[in-house]
């Protein structure tokens, strides 16, 4: 292909060739859920790929198959990349990741050796900002507590009496951690008249400003929400954040949100604040994860327990699947990938 045309197909996003692709993930069960029937046709018109064999360890796998391989098109809890791995991959320029983290499988010599690395990780938040979003909407309203109440009662709530200070106009949402998912929930909160306060050492005030949001230190958040939203990754100085110092800080009759990991709290910290009963919990993550049978957090009429839903599931999986296959396209024509991630990122991934 000449210069002229090389870039005239760049330019229009047009494939410049067929890669191969390999599906590299935990089984066929996560391929067939990560795929509609729509999506395998998409895969199948960008480049060349045995859609029946998922790969799970690249030992067992011959020679004859990955030295052929282009890209990889990986899901969760795919066989780790390394050194040896690549060896017998020459060919592989591309890593398309289907999910969030690629700390799990994609090792440091895959960017020593210049291979191009993507994540779904965009994809990925979009269902946990709207899960929390509608968490810190129902939390306003004391909707579960309501639920409750009713449901006990079977009668009439009187509900500016049980519930005088309810209602979404003018609420304090502190959101901890400016995190992908934590900028698209800050996004989603400005159509509604919140306070919204942040706190992320990460940044700088005019960022955080730039997001909507007011700048405070940890402290102050706590003391000053009625709604505190947690959204910073698993990292040695984030584990145990939320103890019992910032949980005993928090208003009477404030909401703990928790869509982000359990490790981000004291969980034995919080269990006594909420056996006290003056704030409440929605927890979608818990340290242990699940609870076992038993524990009190189940039990307690001002916790809401969900598990782990907030993250993609179900048809939500084919929007981390779409994002994959655009790198892989954009790959083909010689384009620049949207979501790239750099060997520093991983220090700050889940």
């Amino acid at each position: 292909m000449s210069a002229a045309l090389h870039s005239n197909a760049q330019q229009k996003g047009q494939a410049l060739f067929r890669p191969r692709i390999g599906l590299a993930m935990q089984d066929a069960e996560l391929r067939d859920a990560l795929f509609s029937k729509r999506l395998q046709s998409r895969l199948e018109t960008i480049g060349d790929c045995d859609f029946s064999n998922v790969i799970q360890d690249f030992s067992a796998v011959p020679d004859s198959v990955l030295d052929g391989i282009d890209v990889l098109f990986t899901g969760w809890f795919s066989p780790r990349i390394d050194a040896d791995v690549l060896a017998r991959m020459p060919r592989l320029h591309l890593i398309s990741h289907a999910g969030g983290s690629v700390k799990g499988h994609v090792l440091p010599e895959c960017w020593e050796r210049g291979i191009t690395v993507t994540t779904a990780a965009e994809a990925n938040a979009i269902p946990v900002a709207e899960f929390t979003l509608g968490m810190i909407l129902l939390a306003g309203k004391s909707a579960v507590t309501a639920s409750r109440l009713y449901t006990q009662r079977q009668t009439k709530i009187d509900r500016e009496a049980e519930f005088p200070s309810c209602g979404n106009y003018e609420r304090a949402v502190g959101i901890v951690g400016a995190s992908t998912i934590g900028r698209l929930v800050l996004e989603r909160l400005q159509p509604f008249d919140f306070d919204v306060f942040l706190y992320d050492p990460t940044i700088t005030d005019a960022e955080a400003r730039r997001l909507g949001a007011r700048p405070v230190s940890l402290n102050e958040l706590m003391e000053s929400s009625d709604i505190v939203s947690l959204h910073a990754p698993v990292l040695p100085e984030t584990i145990g954040m939320i103890g019992a110092k910032q949980l005993a800080a928090m208003k009477d009759g404030s909401t703990l949100l928790n869509t982000a990991r359990g490790e981000l709290v004291d969980q034995a910290a919080l269990t006594r604040e909420l056996q006290a009963g003056r704030i409440n919990a929605y927890l979608d993550v818990t340290h242990p994860e699940p609870l076992p049978a038993g524990d009190p957090l189940f039990a307690l009429p001002n916790v809401w327990l969900t598990p782990h839903i907030a993250g993609s599931m179900g048809t939500e999986l084919h929007r981390l699947t779409a994002y994959a296959l655009d790198e892989v396209e954009r790959y083909a024509a010689g384009l620049s990938p949207k979501f790239p991630v750099g060997l520093s990122d991983l220090a700050r991934m889940a």
